[in-house]
């Protein structure tokens, strides 16, 4: 299973909800009156944000805390069913080997596949479907940037 940290899952929420409105890290570090390298880091998974900093980058945001909190949770649990296949160890660090004919003519997957139906309307519907015992398949809806006319 993979494993994912609260901080990261946390920070990539932040930013697709920044990112998503349009606005910088310096617009939301002014409102939420945090330093503009401490938002990008934590953005980033890489620092710990206490609750009254989630609460000030939140309301910088316009998203109630807890609708972060529980598109995060959804987050987590989706990735908590997924299983990373370990890495094979006679590959070199940046090289990837060609997929072997024997395997694909025998009908195994390399890799997943895509989905034709998404569920829900952004990021936070992630979703295992069907349930994890089966051939599980990661749904995810990230829908392409609107374009503003300039």
């Amino acid at each position: 299973m993979m494993t994912v940290l609260l901080r990261e899952a946390i920070g990539d929420r932040l930013r697709h909800a920044r990112t998503n409105q349009r606005r910088t890290l310096r617009d939301i570090s002014r409102a939420a009156r945090v330093s503009l390298g401490y938002l990008s880091e934590v953005e980033r998974g890489q620092k710990e944000a206490s609750s009254e900093l989630l609460a000030s980058i939140c309301e910088a945001l316009d998203l109630p805390l807890g609708e972060l909190l529980h598109k995060v949770a959804a987050d987590v649990s989706a990735m908590d069913n997924v299983e990373v296949a370990p890495v094979d160890e006679k590959v070199e660090a940046g090289k990837r080997r060609a997929p072997e004919r024997e395997s694909a003519e025998a009908g195994e997957l390399e890799g997943g596949r895509l989905v034709s139906e998404l569920i829900g309307n952004d990021l936070a519907d992630l979703r295992i479907s069907p349930p994890p015992r089966m051939s599980p398949t990661l749904r995810t809806t990230i829908s392409a940037p609107k374009m503003v006319a300039a």
